[in-house]
């Protein structure tokens, strides 16, 4: 399933600092989306976007980039 990222450069930043402070450890993605919702000014359909987004078996690995065909 190919997930689509919306427009605008917050949202990029948001997911680089996501997987920046992340790591590996998967357990504080919940908390770090509330984080970067309110320090980039998200929307409440960005920030749920980044929940879909960083939901087990739709991101790929930080720093890993999409095939594209």
């Amino acid at each position: 399933m190919t997930t689509i990222m919306p427009e605008g450069d917050e949202i990029r930043k948001a997911v680089k600092w996501i997987c920046d402070e992340r790591g590996e450890d998967h357990g504080r993605t919940k908390e770090l989306i509330n984080k970067v919702s309110a320090n980039f000014d998200l929307s409440p359909v960005e920030t749920e976007f980044l929940f879909r987004f960083f939901s087990d078996n739709q991101a790929p690995k930080c720093g890993q980039s999409r095939d594209k065909d």
